[in-house]
């Protein structure tokens, strides 16, 4: 599955949604973890609405993205964009989530993360997985 970081470095999830410069974006299954892209140039000047639909748009691949804040109403238009947005309040390195991922993805994940998985039915990650 593909997850989104909003990050300045790739290496700390330490920026918010509506004003991040980049999102890196990494597949992450159960055994294997890699970064795939960095998305970059989105721009955060002009009306909110733009904002978040170019944000959304640009992460529509995307299962979950981490971030260390996002507004109600982005976080709405992502979940009905079937983008499940995290949290994390505070700077978190991207290889500690990366990691938690994977723990939960080798057991059973909850639901939400099912959900979250099976954004994309026909993805050979989730052929490969047993929910």
């Amino acid at each position: 599955m593909k997850v989104a970081f909003t990050s300045s470095s790739g290496e700390i999830i330490d920026q918010h949604f509506g004003q991040c410069q980049n999102f890196h974006i990494w597949e992450i299954g159960p055994d294997e973890a890699t970064q795939v892209a960095t998305i970059s140039g989105i721009s955060t000047e002009g009306d909110e609405e733009d904002r978040i639909t170019a944000r959304g748009n640009a992460l529509a691949e995307c299962a979950i993205v981490y971030t260390m804040q996002i507004g109600g109403p982005a976080a709405a238009k992502l979940v009905s964009r079937r983008i499940h947005p995290m949290k994390t309040n505070e700077e978190v390195p991207v290889a500690e989530i990366v990691g938690k991922l994977q723990a939960v993805l080798q057991g059973n994940p909850p639901p939400w993360l099912k959900k979250a998985l099976n954004k994309d039915k026909t993805g050979s990650f989730l052929e490969r997985l047993t929910l």
